[in-house]
């Protein structure tokens, strides 16, 4: 009996739903844009920071950021840190408030 009842009634109890569906657009996204090779930056136990292995001193780090940075800011190159295990945090500390101050926006790290 009660499902004869449920039956009856089900096709009673329908609710409309209003929904949002995307409409066609005049202009078509912008095509996505090759990313730029990512900047390989290394620190090695003595401490000795190289960009794409060339040595390079701690405080020309921000400049050169700074100029892949402005090359284009919507699409950055990914900075990627090897740091080894034995070298100091300060040196770290400073690759790091470089990529800040130019802004970088795609940091990673390299494990081991």
């Amino acid at each position: 009996v009660l499902l004869i009842i449920f039956i009856v009634t089900a096709p009673i109890m329908t609710y409309p739903i209003a929904v949002d569906l995307p409409q066609r657009v005049l202009n078509p996204p912008p095509q996505l844009v090759e990313p730029p090779p990512p900047i390989e930056l290394k620190i090695d136990a003595s401490n000795q920071v190289s960009w794409n292995n060339s040595p390079v001193a701690t405080g020309e780090l921000q400049q050169r950021m700074e100029q892949e940075v402005q090359k284009d800011p919507t699409n950055q190159p990914e900075l990627r840190i090897d740091a080894s295990p034995d070298s100091e945090y300060d040196v770290m500390a400073k690759v790091l408030a470089a990529a800040k101050n130019a802004q970088m926006k795609k940091i990673g790290f390299v494990q081991q």
